[in-house]
């Protein structure tokens, strides 16, 4: 579904959630924006048991002139309307119509536009991509597609205000798209500021320093989990960073109940675990977990919870899934370790057109850059023979010049994502961070196909394994049980992870 698609009703009334957070309210006022200047009369609408009352949010809406109605009895809404039912459109954002959260309202038509967790499969015009960190993501979006820009800086600082709320001040980021976004909106920093200093009250500063009392720590491991009453997610994000500043505690969870699942936040100070990948982790297959390495956090359904641990209280389940993550990941430092190939086999590279960029034809030598991708960032600085690679996937990673001729011939043909990669959902870009201009790499890459020299031991996985790679010292690539541990033949110190897919496509048995 497009913005474009609802222009054929009239009118469109957009409703947040219940108890609206800033991440609702943005996005509604971003469609309520789009839609005014569509000439469409718009409304911009919540229900629920009370009106707003958190001084963060009554600041977001005085100072950035949004205008929303407080709907105290939502069947007065309708009473007068044919078939008392809400003519045109209904748009429910950063929420699901019918779902626990939000007030349901009769309407002639209903669309879906949110960041969550499917819940509701049954509304025909609806937008729902959980990977965002927030809903005002998914909108500025959409508005993208429909050729919208933001210029505004009052719209701008919502947007960005919705996502730095609702991703516990940015720690939680995992989405390229969401970067960009932060990136990329106009905004009124001070305001931002402003808000944030309003966003503790008493109460909460009481649950963060009971949450602080009870606690439950792992020895062995250096982790602790607290549970705290239910709250802001900011709340959760500063107790965890209070947690972490205790010696003993190199890693943390912190997580409350909600009637919808359980919100947690995950904090580590050691490079051996990454917080975002920690929190994907827990909410495996269950909800959704990510951000940085230091600080991340995620959601967990309680439908998906239940049916998956029936007998499970919620402690329990912590514990037991970060035993079973500690307890089973393996740990290699590639400039420091020679891995036993005596049970591998050996694979030779495929001869298919992969991506590669010479940095230098970029940007010049010295140059600090991050390559974003959606596996993640990357950070590096350019130098004289670092050539840059785009696989199959899209993915994205170093070479030096020495290396690549022994491996790749040049073809001399220009590279294309649309061609030659099979995931195409985000192009690589570069971020110059000294002048915080952006480039597509794609833009600038060349084909190059392997020439059959590239011998690798290589052998599944059956467990968790961490690669620090020579490239990167300080982070590590996570192999999962199926993807690939690779060793070239020719350098026993060049240890890396093939994701199982990307491996059979890449590689052959010799």
């Amino acid at each position: 579904m497009r913005l474009s698609d609802l222009l054929c009703f009239h009118p469109v009334t957009i409703q947040c959630h219940d108890n609206p957070d800033a991440d609702t309210i943005a996005s509604g006022y971003a469609l309520y924006t789009y839609f005014v200047s569509q000439g469409k009369d718009a409304r911009l609408i919540y229900s629920g048991i009370q009106e707003i009352q958190k001084s963060n949010l009554r600041l977001m809406l005085e100072h950035l002139d949004i205008e929303i109605d407080y709907i105290r009895q939502p069947e007065e809404l309708v009473k007068d309307m044919p078939g008392q039912m809400l003519p045109g459109v209904l748009i429910t954002v950063d929420c699901q119509y019918g779902a626990g959260n939000v007030t349901k309202i009769p309407a002639q038509n209903v669309a879906i536009i949110d960041h969550h967790q499917i819940e509701i499969r049954d509304i025909e015009m609806a937008r729902i991509n959980p990977e965002f960190g927030s809903c005002s993501t998914l909108v500025w979006d959409m508005l993208r597609e429909e050729g919208f820009e933001i210029e505004d800086k009052k719209l701008g600082t919502a947007l960005y205000y919705g996502l730095y709320t609702d991703t516990n001040q940015f720690a939680e980021i995992f989405n390229p798209l969401d970067m960009d976004m932060r990136e990329g909106l106009p905004c009124e920093k001070t305001l931002v500021q402003l808000f944030r200093n309003s966003n503790l009250s008493l109460h909460e500063l009481e649950i963060a320093g009971v949450a602080l009392i009870r606690h439950i720590y792992n020895d062995d491991y250096h982790y602790a989990i607290i549970k705290a009453q239910p709250c802001d997610p900011n709340i959760l994000g500063l107790i965890s960073d209070f947690l972490l500043q205790v010696a003993e505690v190199h890693t943390c969870v912190v997580y409350n109940e909600w009637k919808e699942g359980y919100k947690f936040s995950v904090r580590s100070c050691v490079k051996e675990v990454q917080a975002n990948e920690l929190a994907a982790f827990l909410a495996d297959g269950i909800g959704s977990g990510g951000g940085h390495y230091e600080k991340a956090g995620g959601f967990i359904s309680k439908a998906l919870y239940e049916s998956s641990y029936p007998t499970l209280h919620s402690e329990a389940f912590f514990s037991e899934r970060l035993n079973d993550y500690f307890d089973n990941s393996r740990i290699i430092v590639s400039a420091e370790c020679e891995i036993d190939v005596s049970d591998m086999q050996i694979y030779v590279k495929k001869r298919m057109p992969l991506g590669f960029v010479q940095a230098t034809d970029i940007l010049p030598v010295g140059t600090p850059i991050t390559i974003r991708t959606l596996e993640g960032d990357v950070d590096m600085v350019v130098e004289p023979d670092l050539i840059i690679m785009i696989g199959i996937k899209g993915e994205v990673y170093p070479n030096r010049r020495s290396i690549f001729e022994k491996t790749y011939e040049p073809t001399g043909e220009p590279y294309s994502m649309a061609e030659h990669a099979v995931q195409t959902a985000y192009r690589p870009t570069i971020h110059n961070r000294a002048d915080r201009t952006v480039l597509y790499l794609s833009d600038y890459a060349k084909v190059c196909m392997a020439n059959g020299g590239t011998h690798i031991h290589a052998k599944e996985l059956t467990n968790r394994v961490k690669v620090f790679t020579r490239w990167d010292a300080e982070k590590y690539t996570l192999g999962k049980p199926g993807d690939y541990l690779a060793v070239r033949c020719d350098d026993r110190h060049d240890i890396y992870v093939v994701e199982r897919e990307i491996f059979f496509k890449t590689y052959i048995r010799k």
